[in-house]
């Protein structure tokens, strides 16, 4: 397969709060897509989960990732912050680790993760 930019999936966790429901969601969402076009990536598809089970792969949106990223149609996958993949860093971690694998970066589109990311700053 040729690719002209890089490909991405856009991966949201989001709480589904009782006061503004769906807000959450479409700031990652918006904060996602601003993301991708500020560094030539190509978004092929947008998954949601909500935010609260602490294992990624008890997620179906998760699942969903894994299986972009295991079938080499993406090169990144967008999330808003670190936490949308886990609380528990150990599994969070482990998570970015099992990507890597598949030369798959997990890109943060939160402006202060962003701003360290670009500058080279590490987990």
């Amino acid at each position: 397969m040729t690719r002209t930019s890089t490909s991405a999936v856009l991966y949201i966790c989001a709480e589904r709060s009782q006061g503004s429901p769906g807000l959450a969601r479409e700031r990652a969402e918006q904060e996602g897509r601003d993301f991708a076009s500020t560094h030539d990536l190509h978004i092929v598809d947008e998954i949601t989960d909500p935010y609260g089970d602490p294992t990624p792969q008890n997620r179906a949106g998760w699942v969903r990732v894994r299986e972009l990223v295991e079938r080499d149609e993406v090169d990144a996958v967008i999330t808003r912050w670190p936490n949308s993949l886990s609380m528990d860093s150990e599994l969070r971690y482990a998570e970015m680790e099992h990507l890597a694998e598949y030369g798959v970066q997990v890109r943060f589109s939160w402006a202060p993760l962003a701003t360290m990311a670009d500058s080279g700053a590490s987990r």
